[in-house]
């Protein structure tokens, strides 16, 4: 939920997450600022993310007041500039709209700045979840270790990779035999259906980490096709099946590197990974699992 809400405050995009007993893991998409700026309506719907509406109302009364002031002129200045000589009405008209212009952004900066950055996102986070955390267990003080590490991830094969990395976490660490049975991923909450039931904003996030080199963006409606991949990516990064025949593989491959690429992984009619399929029957057992943990 506190992802989520960093998420929706600060425009960064969650491409997949992995929370285990004592971290966690992101793939974050630092998305940039709009073209032209972030719309005042927008900037409001997105503070009311961390603010009440009396908090919010505020803020839009004063950016209201101040746009005001910079349309109409209003002003109260002395008739003399900087050097003590007379002002014409022209100039004092200016200096007011200048100084009203620089109010509207100043407020709107305070917030802006904390949008569309990832050490932005990361302090939201991790200093909500301490408080929330400190809270809950009648304790105070610091939470984390050390800071956040992060690195950067090119689109393509790499962002497919890490984010496959990422679900894998509780595989690897003997948790789950299935990256689908792990109710705090997001492979698992986009197999499983998510808080509202359809998994969307996990789904979206896979796509866009699969398929951004090729154009794609965070769209949901892409999901069959995408999932059959990453999940056989998946598979192949824990190994092949120990029937499959050496012409399968390549001379330079070493066991479960894959040598067949994006469109062969989705036209095969046989996965050869340790990881099989998901049929229509396996996603619902696996979306019924995932709401039983959840309660």
């Amino acid at each position: 939920m506190l992802m989520r809400m960093c998420e929706k405050f600060t425009g960064c995009r969650v491409l997949s997450y992995c929370l285990m007993s004592n971290h966690f893991h992101i793939l974050l998409e630092v998305t940039p600022i709009p073209v032209g700026g972030i719309a005042d309506g927008l900037l409001l719907e997105r503070l009311g993310v961390f603010y009440g509406e009396a908090r919010v109302a505020q803020i839009a009364k004063e950016m209201e007041e101040a746009a005001a002031v910079r349309e109409r002129g209003e002003f109260e200045l002395p008739p003399v500039d900087e050097a003590g000589l007379p002002l014409t009405r022209n100039d004092e008209l200016t200096r007011a709209r200048q100084e009203a212009a620089g109010r509207v952004e100043e407020i709107r900066s305070r917030y802006t700045r904390r949008m569309h950055d990832l050490s932005w996102f990361m302090k939201s986070l991790l200093e909500r979840f301490t408080k929330w955390f400190n809270g809950k267990h009648s304790r105070s003080g610091t939470l984390w270790e050390d800071r956040f590490k992060s690195v950067i991830v090119e689109s393509g094969v790499a962002a497919r990779t890490m984010a496959a990395y990422i679900d894998l976490n509780p595989v690897r660490a003997g948790m789950v035999s299935d990256p689908a049975d792990y109710r705090w991923s997001g492979y698992g909450e986009a197999v499983g259906g998510g808080k509202k039931g359809n998994g969307k904003k996990s789904r979206e996030g896979i796509v866009r980490a699969c398929m951004s080199h090729r154009g794609a963006g965070f769209e949901a409606e892409k999901w069959k096709d995408v999932s059959r991949i990453y999940r056989r990516a998946m598979g192949m990064a824990l190994g092949r099946k120990p029937s499959n025949s050496k012409s399968q593989i390549s001379r330079n491959s070493t066991p479960g590197q894959v040598t067949k690429n994006e469109a062969e992984m989705l036209e095969s009619g046989n996965n050869e990974t340790v990881l099989p399929d998901l049929g229509v029957a396996g996603m619902l057992r696996k979306r019924i699992r995932y709401f039983t943990v959840s309660a």
